[in-house]
């Protein structure tokens, strides 16, 4: 029987050897569990408080973008009201100006050695132009070319194409 007691002592022992070596690991364990869990932790207030700034900037960022907006809404209000007041005036020159015949070209100065226009020398470099409308004796400065159909004085051309004034 002692003996028999021994080895159930010595079996108890053993037991007992593995227990506290199973418990030593799950300590261990334990621990390691616990110092991932504080760096989760860490992380997740980390992540929190970015999220923070960043829903603060973003805030920040649509009070700006609303407050440029306003600003450019108003800004075209006027320009459209400027644009009204334009066309308002324009139409009131417009029928001012209505009965107001435009004036015919000069006639052309019966010296044929000066420019009708500029009332310069034709020489050897300033070519003389006949104006295919007054045909008035023109230079190259005071004179159009407009295609095959020749040159025109800048008067002329002037009265024909309105629009390129």
């Amino acid at each position: 029987l002692p003996q028999h007691l021994a080895s159930l002592a010595t079996a108890a022992q053993e037991e007992a050897q593995q227990s506290r070596q199973q418990l030593q690991a799950q300590r261990q364990e334990v621990a390691r569990l616990q110092e991932q869990l504080s760096r989760a932790r860490q992380d997740g207030e980390r992540w929190a408080s970015a999220l923070q700034r960043a829903q603060r900037e973003a805030l920040e960022r649509e009070a700006t973008r609303g407050a440029e907006q306003a600003r450019q809404q108003e800004l075209i209000r006027d320009m459209k009201g400027r644009l009204l007041e334009l066309l308002r005036e324009k139409d009131a020159l417009w029928q001012k100006t209505e009965g107001i015949d435009t004036p015919m070209p000069s006639p052309a100065p019966r010296d044929v050695g000066l420019c009708s226009r500029c009332h310069k020398d034709f020489r050897l470099l300033s070519r003389r132009y006949n104006c295919r409308l007054c045909q008035g004796k023109v230079c190259h400065t005071c004179s159009v070319d407009v295609g095959k159909q020749g040159r025109c004085c800048l008067l002329c051309y002037q009265q024909r194409h309105p629009q390129a004034t």
